[in-house]
């Protein structure tokens, strides 16, 4: 779909369209409101400008669909395929790359309470597991930030890969 389709679609479709970019039904509705767009970077800047908004709750509501690194994303929908493919490099790592990182999980969820969240595309399973550490040793009001600002690149690319 187009963006000048996407502008043309109905409402459900519209949703449909953008709704594996985050699991914020918030963000999708809005984003399809502010239709239409005169250009894909008019709609990439609305939905930055939509996501700079989002705070702890929105990060708790979308991590309910963020799979741990390394782990099989649940589920059969097209979200669930992109955390898969996102984080393909863990795949080939060796298995006690594969350990640290889920005990890395275990530690960073007993510290914050949370999935560890990281934008998986592009970085190697070594990468995200040395972010991972670094990012144990920020306090819960940094870690919310880095988090949310995680987030917020993962839905972007998503949203700018959709209408490719």
């Amino acid at each position: 779909m187009s963006p000048e389709q996407f502008n043309q679609a109905p409402v459900a479709e519209a949703r449909k369209h953008i709704a594996h970019c985050v699991a914020l039904a918030s963000w999708v509705e809005e984003l399809v409101a502010a239709r239409p767009f005169a250009s894909l970077d008019e709609l990439l800047q609305t939905g930055e400008q939509l996501a700079s908004g989002w705070d702890g709750q929105a990060l708790d509501k979308a991590l309910s669909a963020h799979p741990r690194i390394g782990e099989k994303a649940q589920g059969s929908d097209k979200e669930a395929a992109l955390s898969s493919g996102e984080q393909g490099s863990v795949k080939e790592a060796d298995a006690a790359l594969k350990e640290a990182l889920r005990a890395g999980n275990a530690a960073y969820e007993q510290r914050f309470g949370r999935v560890f969240l990281i934008r998986a595309k592009g970085r190697s399973a070594g990468e995200m597991l040395a972010e991972l550490h670094r990012r144990l040793a920020n306090d819960p009001q940094q870690e919310q930030q880095e988090a949310l600002d995680q987030l917020r690149e993962i839905t972007l690319l998503r949203l700018k890969e959709t209408f490719r």
